[in-house]
């Protein structure tokens, strides 16, 4: 009986043109695993290609880890949709009548084909259509929980994934096993650390300093950096192999983890000023106010970094929520006049304000507020509501520690 390995390069050999895909939640993992399975799928001489659908814009998180992750081989071949899935084809049955000649016209939205036969003629009972094979004869999803978080992706060839065959490649306990062949490791801290263990089954020797620096950038985004308690040996022992197999360990660091500008640090600084925390701080918080990103000269796009910090420096919080207000686009004077309000004391406040909830593996963030029509992924969502920070803090932390009083975090 083929191992589930074998099972998956079994497949792979069979076919020629292969589409890998991740979630739009653009998560560093997705990114760093699947570009290595494209390079990978290269060597092999496999015609591979990468979509993933552009993360929502009002994700701001998503959006900056899309971008940060560009330092490494072969980001730039990855697409935000799917071309030419899927030919048309017009048959022309030429039993009775030969073709001297083919023309087409178009206008307006009418394309007319032109034929002129040679003898005889043609009738409508002689024409045909049909629709051609799909493009991609197998479909890789790499880090994915279930086929509606590839977004656009999905949502716009949903008939394509349920006729091609899916390997389904994941760690996450909340997958839902959609694939025909689901590679599920619980235990890896990442499905970069899962990659590794198959190519090593399929031939250690195909994966090169660009692979293995793919695959490690996975691992260390996973752990931020090995600081997570999520750290196993085999992860550990699976770093120190793609180290020694030429992966760019120091690159990934200064730019993932070495490359906080000033401005983020003061943005860091002022969380640090309002952070609460509630449930032996499993649940930890806090807001900011727009005058909080004039001050600092950084922008909710850095929010990101601001979690990383959180994650890593308080192990014990399951749950980190920020608040933040809308950011409304002032000219110059005006940015003055805010400042000023808040050196007196007077901080303005808006009734629109954002939330941002990250979770542990075991929690699921849309489930904790899907109340609140949030956007994201399982671990990092992001909701709006229409009142002021503070009272959107109430509010939001009351309805989270009622939805988790039946959890055991």
């Amino acid at each position: 009986m083929l191992t589930q390995e074998q099972q998956i390069f079994e497949q792979i050999n069979k076919v020629k043109n292969i589409l890998i895909t991740f979630s739009n939640a653009w998560d560093g993992d997705a990114v760093a695993s699947s570009l290595a399975l494209f390079l990978f799928l290269k060597k092999m001489g496999k015609n591979a290609e990468i979509a993933a659908a552009t993360p929502d814009p009002r994700h701001t998180v998503s959006a900056i880890e899309k971008k940060l992750f560009s330092f490494l081989p072969g980001f730039e071949k990855i697409k935000n949709s799917i071309d030419n899935l899927r030919k048309f084809i017009i048959s022309l049955d030429i039993t009775n009548a030969k073709v001297s000649q083919i023309k087409y016209k178009l206008e307006e939205n009418v394309l007319d084909f032109i034929i002129s036969p040679k003898s005889g003629f043609f009738t409508n009972g002689d024409i045909t259509s049909r629709a051609g094979e799909f493009k991609y004869d197998l479909i890789i999803t790499l880090d994915t929980a279930d086929l509606e978080s590839l977004g656009k992706i999905y949502d716009n060839e949903t008939e394509f994934f349920y006729q091609v065959p899916i390997i389904n490649i994941d760690h996450q306990a909340g997958n839902e096993e959609f694939g025909q062949i689901n590679f599920i490791e619980l235990t890896a801290v990442s499905t970069s650390e899962i990659l590794f263990s198959l190519f090593e089954s399929y031939s250690r020797d195909m994966v090169d300093e660009d692979i293995a620096t793919c695959l490690l950038a996975g691992i260390i985004y996973k752990t931020k950096s090995f600081k997570t308690p999520n750290i196993t040996p085999r992860a550990l022992i699976t770093t120190s192999q793609l180290i020694a197999m030429g992966g760019r360990r120091e690159e990934i660091v200064n730019t993932l983890y070495r490359s906080r500008s000033l401005n983020v640090l003061k943005l860091w600084g002022r969380v640090l000023a309002r952070l609460s925390g509630t449930l032996e701080n499993k649940i930890i918080w806090s807001t900011l106010s727009h005058v909080d990103f004039l001050k600092t000269e950084s922008s909710e796009n850095d929010l990101s970094d601001v979690i990383d910090e959180l994650i890593v420096n308080i192990p014990q919080a399951k749950i980190i929520v920020i608040f933040y207000e809308k950011l409304p686009e002032l000219n110059n004077s005006e940015k003055q006049n805010d400042l000023e309000k808040e050196n007196k004391g007077r901080q303005t406040t808006l009734p629109f304000t954002h939330i941002l909830v990250y979770s542990v593996k075991n929690i699921n963030s849309l489930d904790l507020i899907k109340e609140f029509n949030p956007t994201g992924s399982k671990r990092l969502a992001r909701a709006e509501i229409n009142k002021g920070v503070l009272s959107a803090e109430k509010e939001i932390i009351e309805h989270i520690k009622k939805k988790i009083s039946d959890l055991a975090i």
